[in-house]
């Protein structure tokens, strides 16, 4: 079992930046690929960026690229998510989920899933 907890989140306005963290513990994640998924209000949770194993691949929705930023520190048991330029669309609950590939954009693809950090973007 991995445990997964987000913390970072908050209340940014148009144009700002924020950083967001995601501590396992557990289980190393080394084994795993990782994911940052999003859900606003009313939509679906969609996979926002995703990393491979060893960080060495990574992926991005269209809305997001360019913009920000998945990384990941093995060691340290540690996956981060850097948002710049956020809009108020990126207004969601971001969610941090493992899962053993990185091809996997369903939610249905990850094993593990932590509760999830509010991102609120005013305008």
């Amino acid at each position: 079992q991995v445990q997964l907890v987000e913390s970072g989140g908050g209340l940014v306005e148009a144009g700002g930046s924020l950083s967001l963290s995601c501590a396992a513990s557990g289980r190393s994640i080394s084994s795993y690929a990782m994911a940052w998924f999003r859900q606003a209000p009313g939509k679906e949770r969609e996979a926002a960026a995703r990393i491979n194993r060893n960080g060495g691949i990574t992926a991005y929705i269209d809305s997001v690229k360019g913009r920000f930023t998945i990384s990941r520190d093995n060691a340290k048991n540690t996956v981060f998510l850097k948002m710049n330029s956020l809009k108020p669309e990126d207004t969601a609950v971001y969610y941090c989920a493992a899962g053993p590939s990185v091809t996997g954009t369903l939610e249905r693809s990850y094993d593990f899933w932590g509760q999830g950090t509010q991102v609120t973007v005013s305008s």
